[in-house]
């Protein structure tokens, strides 16, 4: 009889196939089967001395034909390999799957893990099979039924005391947390103002010719002190006297800088670096992401390791080598420290699993991997390449007035050796001409330029995501789905690719950190995140994680409900009078589909009308009407024509006039 492996995906399955011989089939479990029932608590609690958390899983009723096959296919089988991923939410399926196979073919059971879908990583994990890890599970368990007592303890406080149809979240809600403190600070933020002056400079070479190359020198110094220009009638001054200065090259400094390589992937800097490159949210990076995993292209993509197998090293190593030269290939490989604490999810970095295999060799219809590939092959290539050297140049020029002593400086870099960035486009050169000591130079032209000191900027996804894994809160695998959640729960919305927070949003952050400070503090979300971490290791009991936080949260969660009052979800007037009653104010309020517009006066008068937001001063470069922010079947923001459908632009960028 044949031997059995499960996983949980059916891409997995196909890409096993493709290397396993006929006497092995494999199933896939589409997903978890069992887990915790949608419509209740799910977790008996038991009081004693102390609280005890009995969770009541439930087979799936969407996966009973999955289930079904799966039985029947373990009934025949001779041996039952668990090949689900190699982390905490894999460890899970295994565990539940086992349960669901039974007791009786408990002997013809075994677990195997690998970080790669390669023939070679296969055949490895077959020949040292191993056992479910249960501390994975614990720890799985454990966040679980932490994150349910949470949500499903505080979302009907909500319901009461703010509105209906509303949740928390222990990490979801932090996060939220972070973007209201950050508007905060933007609204709290006074700018202060202070001007610029730059001086374009050429070297005198006995009258302005051609040719001479000029070059920008920013004013810094009066008289060898810092300078702070304030307002127009201080930099008016300093022009004045810099128009009739002698100037001359007080000093050149040349240095040779050496640029290291960046660490390969991880799953967070993989997130990052697919925003701010290729502009995917952390919800399609990870989808993506997974396709490529699936498909045997890359290895674990759920990973907070900077780690490369030996052999990975030394293939990338053979193949800088002969791709491009001795000179771009370092004597020693490069390491790079793992910040990771948990050893039994010490994974590694995401590489590609040949690095031979360019993105354009993946033959993929999906351009999306094809880009996403690419990011991951330059990366791990690039890690392991040579330093990037550059010579750095800084032209310290001195102004003298018949007042003042004026100090300016330029500042120029050249790429001498590109090493690793042999394999990126952009350099960000200035080149600055050769000067000397003592060269006297010529004054083209004077520039002042009025400025503002900025407020913090708003979180992008990238900056979000840094954010909270500098924070220790929240873990890889689970960065994307709570981006994905608080703009579901329209806690926060996205602008221009930053996040704001809703009226609602604001009102549920700060009902939650008034009554609820400890739970969603910052530091104590994190030392939940290291008890998962230690219960993962084998250093906690799970049940005494969960009651060392329940205990305190149930006392609170009991006098919040009687001492809270109800507080009301601010609106946002337009200044426009209700057209059905004309007596109320029209306002924005937030709806289960978003924002609309309605009456002030509201349940006496019942208008309401959709929420159009226009783009002031910008009109439709086709037919002249104003221009609108709508959202994509899918939550994207794009810019269309308010005239549609008789006029069809639209445009993913932000128009200008």
């Amino acid at each position: 009889m044949k031997s059995l492996i499960i996983v949980e995906s059916p891409t997995k399955c196909k890409t096993l196939g493709n290397f396993l011989p006929k006497d092995y089939q494999v199933v896939s479990t589409m997903g978890h089967i069992r887990d915790l029932p949608i419509k209740s608590l799910g977790i008996k609690i038991e009081k004693g001395k102390t609280f005890d958390f009995l969770p009541e899983y439930i087979l799936l009723e969407k996966k009973k034909e999955v289930i079904k096959k799966l039985k029947q296919e373990a009934k025949k089988a001779t041996k039952i390999f668990l090949a689900t991923d190699a982390d905490r939410e894999g460890e899970a399926i295994a565990w539940h799957t086992a349960f669901l196979i039974g007791k009786e073919k408990k002997k013809n059971l075994a677990r195997i893990s690998f970080h790669e879908i390669t023939k070679k990583a296969i055949e490895k994990a077959l020949a040292e099979p191993g056992e479910i890890n249960l501390q994975l599970v614990e720890a799985q368990q454990a966040r679980r039924i932490l994150d349910r007592l949470v949500g499903y303890k505080l979302s009907p406080l909500l319901w009461r005391k703010i509105r209906r149809g509303l949740s928390a979240g222990r990490v979801q809600s932090v996060t939220v947390r972070l973007i209201v403190e950050r508007e905060k600070e933007i609204e709290k933020f006074i700018p202060e103002e202070y001007w610029e002056i730059w001086a374009d400079l050429r070297r005198h070479v006995g009258g302005l010719k051609e040719g001479v190359p000029a070059f920008l020198a920013k004013l810094n110094k009066l008289n060898g002190k810092t300078l702070k220009i304030e307002n127009q009638t201080q930099a008016k001054e300093i022009v004045e006297e810099l128009q009739k200065a002698n100037y001359e090259v007080a000093s050149v400094e040349e240095k040779e800088i050496s640029q290291s390589p960046v660490p390969p992937f991880t799953t967070s800097t993989l997130q990052q670096r697919a925003v701010s490159r290729l502009g995917f949210s952390s919800k399609r990076t990870m989808r993506i992401a997974q396709g490529l995993y699936e498909k045997g292209l890359i290895t674990y993509h759920r990973t907070d390791s900077f780690n490369l197998a030996s052999e990975a090293i030394t293939q990338i190593r053979d193949y800088i080598q002969k791709n491009y030269g001795p000179d771009f290939l370092p004597e020693n490989p490069h390491f790079y420290k793992t910040k990771s604490k948990v050893a039994q999810e010490a994974h590694e970095a995401i590489r590609p699993t040949d690095i031979s295999r360019q993105a354009t060799a993946i033959k993929s219809e999906n351009k999306d991997e094809e880009r996403l590939y690419q990011l991951i092959w330059q990366r791990t290539l690039a890690c392991q390449m040579t330093a990037a050297i550059w010579d750095q140049t800084r032209i310290n020029v001195q102004a003298a007035s018949v007042k003042n002593i004026y100090s300016l400086l330029a500042e120029g870099k050249v790429i001498k050796f590109a090493g690793w960035l042999t394999l990126y486009e952009k350099r960000n050169e200035e080149v600055l001409p050769k000067v000397k000591a003592g060269d006297d130079l010529d004054l083209l032209k004077i520039k002042d330029e009025q400025k503002f000191t900025q407020p913090p900027a708003r979180y992008t996804e990238a900056t979000l995501i840094k954010a909270l894994e500098e924070r220790g809160i929240g873990r890889p695998s689970t960065y994307a789905p709570i981006v994905s959640t608080i703009q579901d729960r329209q806690y926060v919305e996205k602008f221009e690719g930053k996040f704001k927070p809703t009226s609602l949003g604001t009102t549920v952050n700060d009902f939650l950190v008034e009554y609820f400070p400890d739970v969603f503090d910052y530091q104590f979300t994190a030392k939940m995140e290291d008890e998962l971490d230690d219960i993962a290791n084998g250093q906690r009991q799970w049940k005494i994680v969960l009651n060392d936080f329940y205990q305190p949260f149930e006392k609170k969660l009991s006098a919040v409900g009687k001492v809270a009052e109800r507080v009301a979800v601010p609106t946002e007037v337009t200044g426009e009078k209700c057209p059905k009653c004309q007596k109320g104010q029209l306002v924005i309020r937030l709806g289960r589909f978003g924002k609309f517009i309605s009456c002030s006066r509201f349940p006496e008068c019942d208008y309401s009308a959709p929420f159009v937001q226009k783009l002031e001063g910008v009109k439709c470069p086709d037919c002249g009407g104003e221009v609108v922010i709508k959202k994509s079947k899918k939550g994207s923001q794009f810019y269309g024509c308010s005239n549609y459908p008789k006029c069809h632009w639209a445009s993913w960028r932000k128009p200008t006039n």
